[in-house]
């Protein structure tokens, strides 16, 4: 189950990718995060009262660490998007499940056979060879940020994994998630004009939503439920899920070198699947009080 959970995930945020860039011709790309993030404390905020739960949590602390990091990388990533070739800032975006191996490796003692290793190295390879990477100097700096911003992706996966495991439900880790990006997006939106929401574009700002919604609800089960590698593998699917939305949405061709990395992507997910049932982990440290 966890690997369809990490395949939803991509899926989802594959289209909610679609409706950004739909919505990118009517809001700045603070909006579209504080936006995104409103609709899913309302929609997280709603599931948690219908399981007889509340946005109440004994894990503040835990929550901060994972609202804080993940905004930092959200952040980060978007200033790579603006200073690189789009298809370099996701590639050193996508380093993450590269920084989650080690990561969980080292701090969580998940024990990882090589071919485990293997399928997270081809999927990032394929991710290479599909969105093909381009950098020139003078852009040493932008790149470190978009490395970084893969980084700290990692963190905040092992900070999502700490709370599901630490028995917070997925809803309520999603809520404080959307919370701390909403405020990061409205001091962002401070100083600029917001665009009004009309008609003609609020399908696409619900999209984005409910999409990300989705997603992020299948990723936190997918990293909180079992190994955390095998889902670092597997989030490589999104590129492939974007892939082919931008040829059925967009009308765009992929060339054959494109086909080869969505190819080794496909089969990087194949060998985290089946080495699955094999791998076991220790679990992640318990939080007691915060």
């Amino acid at each position: 189950m966890q690997s369809l959970w990490m395949l939803a995930a991509g899926l989802g945020f594959a289209l909610m990718g679609v409706c950004v860039k739909l919505a990118a011709g009517h809001f700045a790309t603070a909006e579209m995060i504080f936006w995104r993030s409103a609709l899913s404390m309302l929609a997280t905020g709603l599931l948690l009262k219908h399981a007889g739960a509340t946005i109440r949590t004994p894990r503040l602390g835990m929550h901060v660490h994972r609202g804080a990091s993940g905004f930092v990388s959200l952040f980060m990533f978007f200033y790579a998007l603006t200073t690189l070739p789009v298809a370099t800032a996701m590639t050193l975006n996508y380093t993450s499940p590269l920084f989650v191996a080690l990561l969980f490796t080292a701090l969580a003692r998940e024990r990882m056979r090589w071919p485990l290793w293997l399928a997270v190295a081809v999927g990032f390879a394929g991710a290479v060879v599909l969105l093909r990477p381009t950098l020139h100097p003078g852009q040493l700096w932008p790149a470190f940020i978009g490395l970084a911003s893969g980084a700290i992706s990692a963190i905040a996966y092992w900070n999502v994994r700490q709370l599901v495991q630490s028995d917070e439900p997925e809803e309520r880790v999603v809520f404080y998630f959307a919370l701390f990006c909403g405020l990061g997006a409205w001091v962002w939106m401070l100083p600029q004009d917001w665009h009004p929401v009309t008609t003609d574009n609020v399908a696409y700002l619900a999209g984005v939503g409910v999409f990300g919604t989705l997603a992020q609800l299948a990723m936190t089960r997918a990293y909180g439920k079992g190994p955390a590698v095998v889902a670092a593998a597997l989030s490589y699917s999104g590129i492939v899920f974007s892939s082919v939305l931008e040829i059925l949405v967009f009308g765009e061709r992929l060339p054959l070198v494109a086909w080869v990395g969505i190819a080794m992507i496909i089969g990087a997910g194949i060998i985290a699947v089946q080495i699955q049932p094999a791998q076991r982990s220790d679990p992640a440290p318990q939080i007691t009080n915060d």
